[in-house]
């Protein structure tokens, strides 16, 4: 299911997160708050917004739209929150969201290190109106330490973290993974983060700050790579598609496309062999266990290839599967969201805005029996909550909104 019913329980709800980040580490953090019921508030330039607003083509634009519409990447991580176009760099602007954040608990923010200090939005300032609130500061080499004061994209940590050394080709180019998994993967770390600290919040009144970067993410998502180097002094280099120790688990060129053997035992190896008409392999004293494999794995994967490349993908696969052996195509993003799977398991989400336009969203993977995620607000236009959600959070009348508006405070969609 890609929503749970209107009647079930959501684990977040009647928390206030103030959202003031933007691109993507962030904006995937606090939508996986949203999605579990939590009352984000996106807090954005006027007029402008999140930067990834203008990062297309592709946009999605209805049909009396003005503008370019919004795009892709935005629509990507922005969902079920509201947005409030506030000026901080006023000093009207800077106490109306001290207001804000002295009634949330959860602030996450991604500015430079210091960079929110001057408005008075920094932790230190922020505690002492709200002792009880998680303060989650997202960057790319941390609040301490000598890269403090750089700025950080994904693309540079993936780079400094080691990833681009393990990716790609033998012999080739450095590359990055074609997602900014580090910034996803920092979004998900700062959501586990949070959570613990509101557990500690809400069972002793005490807040804290967090401190998440892509590096410090990077160097965490090296797993069995980091211990290689750090149990062993091994660089593992890059192998492609290959594993650095287990042995076949590659990609193979079929006649009609690319397919995955994943054989990660013994038995499965077995298995594999039986399937591709050559048991005899399988007592091949060279191949018998993995550590064996590994250690011949050049002639083992030569002959793989040889036994595959007048196979056809989807029946091979199907044998395989059927055997016991983990196998699958290499599918294009077509494939991906045409395949049975999808509507199964919900994994995608289509809002329908007042214009009619659907808007996609690719659904929280995680199902819960008893509190799912749910889907409840398509991502927002710029400012477009301003005055609802200012009225919620503090109650101000139509009289201060319309003051906050006149003085560029604040915007409301259309308005700036």
């Amino acid at each position: 299911m890609s929503a749970a019913d209107a009647s079930t329980p959501a684990a977040l709800a009647g928390i206030k997160v103030l959202d003031l980040s933007r691109v993507l580490a962030g904006p995937w953090c606090t939508q996986i708050l949203a999605d579990f019921g939590a009352d984000v508030l996106k807090v954005e330039a006027p007029g402008r917004g999140d930067d990834t607003r203008q990062w297309g083509p592709p946009y999605l634009k209805g049909p009396d739209e003005e503008g370019r519409g919004e795009s892709a990447y935005y629509l990507s991580c922005n969902r079920n929150k509201r947005s409030v176009a506030i000026d901080i760099a006023s000093p009207e602007g800077a106490a109306l969201v001290r207001r804000l954040a002295a009634d949330a608990d959860i602030l996450v923010e991604n500015f430079k290190v210091g960079g929110l200090r001057k408005y008075g939005l920094d932790y230190e300032s922020l505690k002492a109106i709200n002792p009880r609130l998680v303060y989650c500061s997202i960057t790319g080499f941390g609040q301490t330490g000598p890269y403090a004061s750089r700025g950080g994209y994904d693309f540079v940590a993936q780079g400094m973290g080691g990833l681009m050394t393990i990716t790609g080709e033998n012999g080739g180019e450095p590359l990055k993974v074609g997602v900014a998994i580090t910034d996803v993967s920092t979004g998900m770390y700062a959501t586990v983060s949070i959570l613990m600290a509101l557990r500690h919040a809400e069972r002793t009144g005490e807040g804290q700050h967090i401190d998440v970067s892509l590096l410090d993410t990077q160097m965490a998502m090296l797993a069995n790579q980091a211990l290689s180097w750090l149990v062993g002094r091994q660089e593992p280099g890059r192998l492609g598609n290959r594993h650095p120790t287990v042995v076949p688990y590659k990609t193979f060129q079929a006649k009609d496309g690319s397919i995955i053997i994943a054989v990660g035992n013994d038995g499965q190896y077995r298995q594999m062999c039986k399937v591709l008409g050559v048991p005899e392999l399988a007592a091949d004293p060279r191949y018998v266990t993995n550590a064996d494999r590994v250690v011949n794995r050049d002639g083992l994967e030569a002959r793989i290839q040889e036994l595959v490349a007048d196979e056809e993908v989807t029946p091979l696969v199907e044998r395989l599967v059927e055997a016991g052996v983990p196998a699958g195509p290499v599918n294009t993003l077509e494939k991906v969201f045409s395949d049975p799977f999808v509507e199964a398991r919900g994994a995608v989400h289509e809002f329908e805005r007042e214009d009619g336009m659907k808007v996609p969203s690719v659904a929280y993977p995680g199902k819960l029996s008893g509190t799912p995620a749910t889907f409840r607000r398509r991502p927002p236009f710029v400012g477009e909550h301003s005055r609802e959600a200012l009225a919620d959070w503090l109650g101000l009348p139509d009289a201060e909104l319309d003051a906050l508006a006149g003085a560029a405070v604040i915007a409301q969609r259309g308005e700036g």
